[in-house]
């Protein structure tokens, strides 16, 4: 593996990290949530660059691996995107708005490149315990002055498995779906989340 430190979101920084991957079969793809506010926070420019980087960096990407991996007659592409796709968060407009976006290219696109022996699936995150997780449980925290301990066991008592979720379990399912026993799984949005979002389908 050779890691490369570069501006994905930019021609030039995927160019490079294409070019270290060589002829990929399994592409991932995991981008950093754009930062919460109130529907009037937020500029022209602050959701540019929410698609920049939710949206059309995952979309460029796809674009540019999925041609080998369709003469090739295999391939996986998995979008790390959140389960706001599904239960929109009221303070996450700009990740709302930018995932949503990828989820409908996906759903078509996957569809369109299955009988190639290529899957496209998108992967939901709920709560797991990442820096982000931390940084949404003090920015909540700040904006009702509670303490951030309190704010976790807030969220935490939110999810009906009553923790937040771990690195590992999330690699686990991610690994499936990348793997050979994952072929028949097409355009799918899997729920990682505690069981948070409330819903039959």
């Amino acid at each position: 593996m050779t890691p490369v430190a570069a501006d994905i979101t930019t021609e030039a920084g995927r160019a490079e990290v294409l070019a270290a991957a060589g002829e990929a079969d399994i592409h991932i793809t995991n981008a950093g949530g754009p930062p919460p506010g109130l529907w009037s926070d937020w500029s022209r420019e602050d959701f540019i660059r929410a698609l920049d980087a939710n949206m059309l960096t995952p979309i460029a990407l796809m674009q540019a691996c999925l041609p080998g991996m369709i003469a090739r007659g295999w391939g996986r592409v998995i979008n790390i995107t959140s389960q706001s796709v599904k239960a929109p968060l009221g303070s996450l407009g700009l990740s709302n708005s930018a995932r949503t976006g990828l989820t409908g290219f996906v759903a078509g696109t996957s569809r369109q490149v299955a009988s190639k022996g290529v899957t496209i699936n998108n992967l939901l995150p709920g709560t797991h315990a990442t820096d982000r997780a931390l940084a949404l449980d003090a920015a909540g925290a700040r904006a009702r002055g509670i303490t951030s301990e309190q704010m976790r066991a807030e969220r935490m008592a939110s999810i009906p498995a009553g923790r937040y979720g771990t690195a590992e379990e999330f690699g686990a399912a991610c690994a499936f779906l990348c793997s050979v026993h994952a072929g028949f799984i097409v355009g799918q949005n899997l729920l990682l989340d505690g069981g948070a979002v409330n819903a039959t389908i």
